[in-house]
């Protein structure tokens, strides 16, 4: 695999060379001072070009950043999926390397920089041939961090986590593989996860990120939550075991949030849950 210098060398070289790219910045967990560095983390690049339509018109050009295993180009799967993109503007490429380094690269017009550039504060400029990137802050992870829950986003997570229980259930009792499966880990888990995240926000006071879907659930939360949390998860035949952890780790960390906030948490809805869910296990 190439080393990190090797890959900024090549990556700064080509825009160096290149009158078409005027400036580079990065984004991601690289530019993260709160993340542990390892060889598997991307590399999130924006090249800030004059104009696009050169570098669409012939693609191979990304090969000059080694050789290819896959490639995936989001902006021309939204076309294909029937959605807008306006390519005169902005372009990206996902790249994937036979030697497992990662490149996420995205080229955009200034006007589009001018947009975006200051609306990530996990940014950091690499080179800047006419001066046009704006002066930001040191990059950091605020713009990431948890957000304390109104009253009225807690009360309707905990809605939603029970009452979207009764659909788990009634998939496993008809057995219906499927729907059980994505009722559970697409809906009513999403909501234990939600409260998870507030959970950690009220023990370091709203000013850490939990990372995209939890990634960082395993560094915040305490040893035995996260043991049980484990246990969430699970394949089908043993999901009425997962449901019931689940359960109980959304009651534990529900009151404790409630508790923080001062918020109410609706034990009734909780109980009344609970007995449908054991009377449908028990269902021959």
């Amino acid at each position: 695999m190439r080393s990190e210098n090797e890959m900024f060398d090549l990556i700064l070289g080509l825009a160096r060379e290149d009158e078409r790219i005027r400036a580079v910045y990065m984004n991601g967990s690289r530019t993260n001072p709160n993340v542990t560095r390892d060889s598997y983390q991307d590399y999130d690049i924006v090249y800030v070009v004059t104009e696009t339509a050169s570098f669409l018109k012939d693609k191979g050009w990304i090969e000059k950043f080694g050789d290819i295993a896959m490639v995936q180009e989001p902006d021309s799967n939204d076309l294909g999926f029937g959605m807008n993109a306006d390519l005169s503007r902005s372009y990206g490429w996902l790249m994937l390397f036979v030697d497992g380094n990662r490149i996420d690269l995205h080229i955009q017009i200034k006007e589009v920089m001018e947009e975006e550039y200051t609306s990530d504060t996990l940014t950091v400029p690499l080179l800047d041939k006419d001066t046009i990137l704006p002066s930001i802050p040191s990059s950091n992870d605020s713009g990431y961090w948890i957000q304390k829950p109104s009253k009225c986003r807690y009360d309707g997570c905990c809605n939603e986590f029970w009452w979207c229980l009764n659909n788990v259930a009634k998939g496993l009792v008809r057995n219906q593989m499927p729907y059980a499966m994505r009722m559970y880990h697409g809906t009513v888990h999403a909501e234990l996860d939600k409260m998870i995240e507030w959970y950690i926000g009220t023990q370091t006071g709203f000013k850490v990120s939990a990372g995209k879907w939890g990634k960082y659930f395993k560094k915040y939360l305490p040893h035995e939550l996260y043991e049980l949390y484990e246990l969430t998860y699970s394949d089908y035949d043993n999901l009425w075991d997962a449901v019931f952890h689940a359960c109980e780790l959304f009651h534990r960390i529900a009151v404790a949030v409630a508790g923080s906030l001062f918020y109410e948490y609706n034990q009734r809805d909780e109980d009344n849950m609970l007995i449908y869910l054991k009377k449908l296990r028990e269902t021959p």
